[in-house]
């Protein structure tokens, strides 16, 4: 590891040392080692769980389905529920900036930006955590959060069927706690582990007056690469073509405005139980993003893949329709999976109704899937004792995302 400090207390880390041999000239892209590890590679903190952002705002695509009981006040009209607005987010003015940014950047609006290479795509995204971090800062758990930076960035280019290369961070604070600040690496670490890339570098800023005494900010970069004869587009998705739900460990790392107006109105903190269950709601609520890169990976090598959808800001109802072509939407079986306990807790105790849920939170899906009618059954076949996998729903003809 080497460390440059600058006069203005900025410093400049690259830590790749701490994960391969170092080089006094950076590697090219055929000299990173990648690291294995277990897909579902977790801290013992979170034994019960199952194997990006509040900034994050896809465009918007109507909801007009229904999928948990709608909340009604005693006259019978729309109850005083929150919603992601109220929590200080608005998913259409970020949509709105979308629209304006891709009038003068062309192409912008996919999980992952695509940069030509020869026969291949370079493919790019950057994420945080969004305000994740406030419970961070509550529960003391900084170990894990790295894990979530990660997996917001890898998550995202593995949508086209790119494998992580390699990945950056940026670290942010008032006064460097080197202590605090190694626990968030460390996770940093274990999530390009999980993910089978490099950690190739990042950015320390020590900024004085800047945040609050003991907080930071962070952010991620992660770039892949695939062929471009190999590439996932969407381009080719037809009506009755299946959708494939792979598992959340919970809420991931978006929504978390929203959460914690939740936790404020309902009287408890994060280290009661979720009622009804065994785990806090710390725990619960701090379980670190699944990183999906292995799974969906095995899953593309199977053919019949023909588009993923991260399930981040937005929820269903912005994201799985932006892998679809003009004119088709979705249909999702309600009682396909089970819906984990926390989000159900967070209705009831937000009373927000059911648009708002699927608008804001993954509801325990992290990544879907759209695959070929014939190779639907194969695929889920294959997988079953490797991954847990759901058949959620299929592509219909029309918009937006439905519930029956």
């Amino acid at each position: 590891m080497s460390n440059c400090i600058a006069a203005n207390t900025e410093l400049t880390r690259c830590f790749a040392a701490s994960i391969r041999s170092s080089h006094d000239k950076p590697n090219t892209t055929t000299n990173i080692p990648l690291h294995k590890c277990a897909t579902d590679r977790f801290s013992s903190r979170f034994p019960l769980l199952s194997a990006t952002s509040d900034d994050v705002r896809p465009r918007r695509i109507r909801n007009n389905g229904r999928m948990l009981a709608m909340l009604k006040n005693a006259s019978g009209g729309s109850s005083d529920g929150l919603t992601y607005k109220d929590a200080g987010v608005d998913i259409d003015a970020g949509s709105e900036l979308v629209r304006r940014i891709a009038k003068m950047a062309p192409g912008i609006g996919g999980f992952g930006g695509l940069f030509p290479l020869g026969d291949s795509y370079l493919v790019a995204g950057t994420d945080g955590v969004g305000t994740k971090l406030k419970l961070a800062f509550e529960t003391g758990i900084h170990d894990t959060i790295g894990i979530d930076l990660v997996a917001m960035s890898v998550n995202d280019i593995v949508t086209s069927g790119a494998k992580p290369l390699f990945f950056l961070d940026y670290f942010a604070t008032s006064r460097l706690d080197v202590d605090l600040a190694e626990k968030v690496i460390k996770g940093i670490v274990d999530g390009c582990q999980q993910s089978d890339c490099a950690l190739l570098g990042g950015e320390t800023a020590e900024m004085p007056d800047f945040y609050a005494e003991g907080e930071y900010d962070l952010s991620g970069f992660a770039v892949g690469v695939v062929k471009k004869d190999s590439v996932i587009d969407g381009k080719n998705i037809v009506s009755g073509d299946v959708l494939i739900g792979l598992p959340s460990s919970g809420v991931h790392s978006n929504g978390f405005s929203l959460v914690r107006r939740v936790l404020a109105r309902s009287g408890l903190s994060l280290e009661d139980q979720i009622p009804g269950e065994s785990i806090t709601l710390g725990e619960a609520l701090m379980a670190p993003t699944v990183i999906y890169v292995k799974q969906v990976l095995d899953i593309i090598s199977k053919g019949g893949v023909k588009g993923i959808a991260h399930i981040t800001g937005g929820g269903f109802t912005d994201n799985i329709p932006r892998v679809f072509p003009k004119g088709l939407g979705a249909v999702i079986d309600n009682d396909s999976w089970e819906i984990p306990p926390v989000f159900k807790w967070m209705q009831q105790a937000g009373r927000i109704e059911d648009d708002e849920m699927m608008r804001t939170f993954n509801m325990g899906i992290g990544m879907v899937l759209v695959v070929s009618q014939e190779a639907s059954q194969r695929i889920l076949n294959e997988i079953h004792g490797k991954y847990t996998a759901y058949r959620i729903g299929e592509v219909v003809n029309g918009e937006g995302v439905s519930y029956r």
